[in-house]
């Protein structure tokens, strides 16, 4: 099971973002989570997939998927430990190991596939970069139970 809080953004129209639909989203995304892990059978494995915008993570997190058919994948920037807290926080309620898989792309390379993505997919490049600057590695002192660095 793959959960990306983008998905809850997706219209027959394309996908679309306003600040109230985003925090919709990602309530959206967090519910999800914490349904998948009470119906889970132990053990549980959670795997958190972070990097900037267009590093890889999606295409990263389906083969994750398919490999570990049975974890649960959260897909997003989650550029700060305060952004996978809540992740992380649920997984331990539900009794789950829970790893982070850092997909540590070079800049110019996220920023090259983001400006081929379809219009209603582009993240601006400003807020790209903002991420960019403000990404905090993850770590094992933050509640995981291992840290893995996937550099394409």
């Amino acid at each position: 099971m793959i959960i990306d809080p983008d998905r809850f953004l997706e219209t027959p129209a394309g996908r679309l973002w306003t600040p109230e639909l985003n925090r919709q989203a990602w309530a959206a995304a967090f519910d999800t989570l914490d349904t998948a892990l009470a119906a889970a059978k132990p053990p549980v494995q959670v795997i958190v997939v972070c990097g900037v915008q267009g590093a890889g993570k999606s295409t990263w997190a389906h083969t994750a998927a398919r490999d570990h058919p049975n974890a649960i994948v959260f897909d997003a920037a989650l550029p700060g430990r305060r952004h996978r807290k809540p992740i992380i926080d649920a997984a331990r309620r539900h009794g789950a190991r829970v790893s982070a898989v850092w997909i540590d792309t070079p800049l110019a390379t996220a920023l090259g596939r983001n400006a081929a993505r379809s219009a209603d997919r582009i993240v601006p490049e400003a807020a790209l970069r903002a991420v960019a600057e403000r990404f905090e590695p993850p770590s094992p002192d933050e509640g995981f139970d291992a840290v893995r660095i996937v550099r394409p």
